[in-house]
C-alpha cells in the first residue's frame, strides 16, 4: 500500500498554553512530506482536514484511509493539489491533466481514480495535497500559476513585499470549502501575512517551499496575546487551528502554500492582530 496517514487531535488554546517545544513540533509540525515513492497524508482534526503529498516514480494511486469510512477517498472529499517538482501528470477517472511547476488542480467529490504520475522518474513531480469533505460534487479544474489572481501585497521597506497567488478560489474554481494558494515573497523581503490574523471560521495548514539550503522559517502561532513558534525546513507543513495566528519570517525569502477549509468562503474574513499588541 503506497498510501500511509497518521492522525492529529485538536488542541484548545489553554492546552497550547503550556506545551514545550517537542510539544508544539508533535502537534502541529508536519515533516513526513515529499518521500519518494510514496503518499503520505495527515489527517486533522481541525476541520477534518487533510495535508500530503505524493512523489511518484512509479504511478502512485491515491487510496482511502480509515479514519474517511469511504470506499474511495473522495467518495464524501473534494482535493487541492499543487505541484512543486518535475513535470508530471495526474489522472482522474481516466482523463490526464499535465500539471507543470506550480501548477495546481482541483478535482471535485465523486471521483473515484486519482493515479500520480512523473513524466521523468529522476526528476520526479512533487504534489503537495490538500483535502477536505465536500457535499456536493463540482468539475475538475487545472490552475496554472499563469491563470492564477496575483495580488500585490506589503513592501520591501517592512520586509514583507509579496505576489499572493489565488488558484483555488472562488472566482476561478468552484468548490465546496477548500481554498488554496501560493505566496512569493520577493527577494530582500521575508515576513509573510503580516499583520497576522486569525478566522475563527476557518482552519489552515501552510506548506513552506523555496527556502534555499542552510535556511528556515520561523513561524508564528498561538493566540495574539499568547504567541509561540516553530521553526521550519524547505518542504515542512505547520496546521493552524482556528484560533490561532498564522505568519512566518525566513532567513531569507521563500514562497509558501496556504490551504484553508471551514464555514466561510470569504478569504477576507478574518480578524486582523495589531503588530504592536502580539505578545
Amino acid at each position: 500500500m503506497s498510501t500511509t496517514y497518521e492522525s492529529r487531535y485538536a488542541s484548545s488554546p489553554a492546552a497550547v498554553k503550556q506545551y514545550n517545544t517537542q510539544q508544539l513540533r508533535d502537534e502541529f509540525l508536519i515533516d513526513n512530506l515529499m518521500e519518494t515513492g510514496k503518499i503520505t497524508l495527515t489527517y486533522s482534526h481541525y476541520d477534518r482536514y487533510i495535508a500530503g503529498s505524493a512523489v511518484p516514480v512509479e504511478p502512485l494511486k491515491l487510496e482511502t484511509i480509515d479514519p474517511l469510512k469511504s470506499d474511495y477517498f473522495l467518495e464524501r472529499r473534494e482535493i487541492g493539489i499543487i505541484n512543486v517538482g518535475g513535470e508530471g501528470s495526474i489522472e482522474v477517472d481516466g482523463e490526464v491533466y499535465e500539471l507543470g511547476f506550480k501548477d495546481a488542480l482541483y478535482i471535485g467529490s465523486g471521483k473515484k481514480e486519482v493515479v500520480f504520475k512523473s513524466n521523468d522518474a529522476s526528476t520526479p513531480a512533487k504534489y503537495y495535497i490538500n483535502a477536505a469533505p465536500a457535499h456536493q460534487s463540482f468539475s475538475t479544474v487545472k490552475v496554472s500559476k499563469a491563470e492564477a489572481n496575483k495580488i500585490e501585497l506589503g513592501s520591501l521597506e517592512t520586509a514583507n513585499h509579496r505576489t499572493v497567488n489565488q488558484m483555488i478560489i472562488g472566482g476561478i474554481v468552484t468548490t465546496c470549502q477548500l481554498q488554496m494558494g501560493m505566496t512569493e515573497l520577493k527577494t530582500g523581503s521575508v515576513w509573510n501575512t503580516m499583520p497576522a490574523h486569525v478566522h475563527d471560521r476557518r482552519m489552515e495548514v501552510y506548506f513552506y517551499m523555496d527556502i534555499p539550503e542552510s535556511q528556515a522559517v520561523c513561524h508564528f502561532m498561538g493566540e495574539p496575546n499568547e504567541t509561540r513558534h516553530i521553526w521550519m525546513n524547505n518542504h515542512q507543513a505547520v496546521i493552524s487551528p482556528p484560533w490561532s495566528i498564522h505568519c512566518g519570517s525566513g532567513t531569507s525569502n521563500y514562497t509558501f502554500i496556504w490551504g484553508m477549509a471551514g464555514e466561510n468562503l470569504d478569504y477576507n474574513d478574518m480578524d486582523v492582530a495589531e503588530i504592536t499588541a502580539l505578545r
